[in-house]
């Protein structure tokens, strides 16, 4: 029976077609998400990996340049964005690319995860 047939989860499928040069990163980011908010659900919208906790989203994108990280608060005080709005694009996306990334602490992305998450 065709029902019967598992269908494979989008946001796994997802993972899984990351480039090997951008997956550490997208790694990273999903491993700090899921221990900052365990109770978050992950699944796709918009066509990319998002992290809900109630009404609140994070999205993680990637693209030919590395990871964007869209849904945070931009608005809001950050020291995120004081040490580094090279990373900041004008419409509020963060663009990582791996180098860009790793020398990032996991302090500075979790800001970033709790801007959109809350705390």
């Amino acid at each position: 029976m065709k029902d019967d047939v598992a269908q494979p989860d989008p946001f796994q499928a997802y993972v899984d077609g990351i480039a090997p040069e951008f997956r550490p990163l997208f790694d990273r980011i999903d491993g700090l998400t899921r221990a900052l908010h365990p109770e978050a659900t992950a699944g796709i919208s918009y066509g990319m990996p998002t992290y809900w906790v109630g009404n609140r989203r994070l999205n993680v994108g990637v693209w030919k340049h590395g990871v964007s990280v869209y849904g945070w608060k931009k608005h809001s005080p950050s020291t995120f964005i004081a040490q580094h709005p090279e990373l900041v694009t004008s419409t509020g996306t963060i663009r990582l690319t791996p180098d860009a990334g790793a020398a990032l602490s996991d302090d500075e992305i979790g800001e970033v995860i709790k801007s959109s998450l809350g705390t």
